[in-house]
């Protein structure tokens, strides 16, 4: 589903990414941690094309993300391309990212029907399913401020999961949230992850990424230090760098 191949990407001297190169298969989740600063989030960015990467490869599903080749060489793709490609990746955001002046099952429509076409009953009706699917069905008609943190999280999966996507991206998506309020949203990542959605997930949930993770990449200063089964990374890290990350963490 996913294939990364040499990947780097820059901040004017800072160079954030050195070559990250990892595979996701369909239907697998794979957990990205590291300390902040290693590069994980401007990665999952990089998926979906909101950050440039200045080399290597991105693949989702065998295309280039971002640009297409032409004879020897590469061309950015068009606006009107790349919002099609991210129609099928959904990323959920460390900040939720609702629209603040548009009711629960706006957020969760608008994109079907501006981006996909659809009509709005058939919208409202999806809309409508993924609700009772995080457990916020009474909550259609409220706006963001009136919800928690961690509904107002599970709102964002519903509307990612609304684009029918074929890959979701999540970027620590309980960090923001108070602690009683993780289980709920992790709950739903759960549900989805044994559902077969393909999930690429940047956390600090040891045991989220323990329990649910097919392959565990510990990333740190730009490049992936370790990598394999959650066991082997979390239970028995080869580096010192990685277990003093995980003294830390766990």
């Amino acid at each position: 589903m996913v294939a990364a191949r040499g990947v780097t990407k820059s901040y004017g001297a800072l160079q954030v990414l050195k070559g990250l190169s990892l595979n996701v298969e369909r239907g697998e989740v794979s957990c990205l941690i590291g300390p902040s600063g290693s590069g994980k989030s401007t990665f999952l960015r990089c998926i979906n094309h909101l950050e440039k990467h200045d080399a290597g490869e991105l693949l989702v599903e065998g295309e280039l993300v971002g640009y297409e080749q032409r004879g020897d060489k590469l061309y950015e793709r068009s606006a009107k391309q790349i919002c099609g490609q991210r129609a099928n990746i959904g990323m959920v955001f460390q900040r939720f990212n609702l629209f603040q002046h548009l009711t629960v099952m706006e957020n969760i429509t608008i994109g079907q029907i501006k981006v996909k076409g659809v009509d709005e009953d058939t919208a409202r009706q999806r809309a409508r399913e993924l609700l009772l699917r995080v457990g916020l069905e009474a909550k259609e008609k409220a706006y963001p401020v009136q919800l928690s943190g961690g509904q107002q999280q599970r709102v964002a999966i519903a509307r990612a999961l609304a684009m029918e996507p074929k890959l979701m991206l999540f970027d620590e998506p309980t960090s923001a949230l108070d602690p009683e309020l993780v289980g709920e949203v992790l709950d739903v990542m759960r549900d989805l992850a044994s559902s077969g959605m393909t999930m690429i997930v940047v956390t600090h949930e040891m045991g989220f990424a323990k329990e649910v993770a097919n392959s565990v990449y510990f990333l740190d200063q730009g490049v992936i230090e370790e990598s394999g089964a959650p066991g082997d990374v979390l239970e028995n890290p080869r580096t010192e760098r990685l277990r003093g990350f995980l003294s830390k963490v766990l």
